[in-house]
């Protein structure tokens, strides 16, 4: 191609994407909604913290963590302890012995159970929002 006629396809190139280079048509040209810029089209929406906010994630976030370590504790309790008795079988437990397998296990219920209860209560919080926003 020789240069004049790669400052011809540029020069087409930039008349289409609009005078600014942005990929705009020029205003009231071309526009779907008649305006240029997709932007100003766009309505102002809330930021995520309004979101976030408005689901009491933070809340349900604590109260998850709250149950979650509640109910570990206690089901650790329960079986370390022996409180309903002595385990039907007997095992051997290599490395950490059974006190370490079984809060090693504590852990990964607890945080399982407050991802669980936190995801619950804001599905929850979704769901009354959705039905008491004005139509």
């Amino acid at each position: 191609m020789t240069e004049e006629h790669v400052d011809a396809v540029d020069g087409a190139a930039a008349e289409a994407d609009g005078p600014d280079g942005s990929g705009a048509a020029p205003d009231g040209a071309g526009g779907r909604d008649g305006d240029a810029d997709p932007a100003r089209r766009r309505p102002e929406r809330p930021g995520m913290a309004g979101l976030l906010e408005t689901l009491s994630v933070k809340r349900n976030a604590l109260v998850g963590v709250g149950v979650g370590v509640a109910f570990a504790v206690v089901v650790y309790l329960v079986r370390a302890l022996e409180l309903l008795g002595p385990a039907a079988g007997t095992r051997e437990y290599p490395v950490l012995g059974a006190d370490g397998y079984f809060f090693m296990l504590a852990v990964v219920l607890a945080a399982a159970t407050t991802l669980f209860v936190a995801a619950l209560l804001t599905v929850v919080a979704a769901v009354r929002a959705i039905r008491s926003s004005p139509e």
